[in-house]
């Protein structure tokens, strides 16, 4: 099985990595295309020189690390946004595709801490709704997985017919060598942890920008959330 998990940053999507990681029978991706799609767009994003000097950059080649067999499975951690209109899906032929979702206030609040000023662009609701139109899959909310981990885990494993493994509730805390190099300025948090937080609270107040951007986001979430297992 290639599972390809599709979310938008700051969405619990390092913590899943790591959840599906610590099972013996998965091999994982960090975010494949990251360093393809800031050489293409020419975005300024943290750490950009490093991540495109570390990682391939080659789109085509992306594609064909991403067909890699290997252990019984592969889970691919895939940003809708990092997907240029011209860069090649044929690896995502006989995919499993997951969608992890998070409400855009949770989201832009957390990403504005990381990076300043967030566009739509930069959060992936519209391009994440986009691929579920065009490959379907299972729609899980990250905000359903920590109030209830193995619950929602196991309802998500039954989803794509994968056994459930008691090893996903947790991790080692630390980086991992799957570890894209940008974990140094985004995955503190994670690193920290050897499983998943806790349920989250009360929704963050925004200021005025971001919260007129979280507006815009919003019927993007609503409408995967609709689907959601």
């Amino acid at each position: 099985m290639r599972i390809a998990m599709w979310s938008g940053p700051r969405n619990l999507s390092t913590a899943m990595m790591y959840s599906f990681g610590a099972r013996t029978d998965f091999a994982v991706m960090d975010e494949p295309f990251y360093a393809a799609y800031l050489a293409r767009t020419g975005l300024e994003h943290p750490m950009r020189d490093e991540i495109i000097s570390t990682h391939e950059t080659d789109p085509n080649k992306v594609d064909l690390a991403c067909r890699r067999e290997g252990k019984p499975h592969l889970y691919m951690k895939h940003m809708p946004h990092h997907m240029c209109d011209d860069f090649p899906m044929g690896w995502s032929k006989d995919c499993v595709h997951v969608h992890l979702i998070r409400n855009p206030a949770r989201v832009i609040a957390s990403y504005a801490a990381k990076r300043e000023a967030p566009t739509l662009e930069d959060i992936g609701f519209v391009q994440q709704q986009v691929i579920y139109g065009q490959l379907g899959g299972v729609v899980v909310d990250s905000t359903d997985i920590r109030a209830d981990p193995e619950t929602k885990l196991r309802k998500l494993c039954d989803a794509i017919d994968l056994a459930f493994d008691p090893a996903m509730l947790g991790w080692s805390a630390g980086p991992r060598p799957e570890d894209g190099v940008w974990a140094k300025h985004w995955y503190g948090a994670v690193h920290r942890s050897s499983g998943f937080a806790g349920a989250e609270g009360d929704m963050p107040k925004l200021e005025p920008d971001m919260e007129a951007l979280m507006e815009v986001a919003l019927p993007y979430y609503e409408s995967m959330a609709a689907q959601k297992i």
